[in-house]
């Protein structure tokens, strides 16, 4: 029951900025980004999958280096598509 638990909560996790990075791409815009939340959710991420790295738990290095990606393509994107 744990490992379901668990599972359900990295995919959730993994996932939840997919919406805000599918808006920047269909709207060429990205206006209103935090960028201090962010940075903030880019360390978080990266020490999760330290983390699931010392720990060897796939389940917790495969999400959040999925959110890391997805995370990375927004702060790309939003300097793309920034307001000149």
């Amino acid at each position: 029951m744990g490992t379901i638990i668990g599972i359900l909560a990295s995919i959730f996790t993994a996932v939840a900025l997919l919406p805000q990075l599918i808006k920047i791409i269909r709207e060429k815009k990205s206006e209103g980004i935090s960028y201090l939340m962010l940075a903030s959710l880019f360390l978080g991420l990266s020490l999760w999958i330290w983390y699931g790295c010392m720990k060897e738990d796939w389940i917790i290095i495969i999400s959040n280096a999925f959110s890391l990606c997805v995370n990375i393509s927004i702060v790309v994107l939003s300097f793309v598509y920034r307001e000149r």
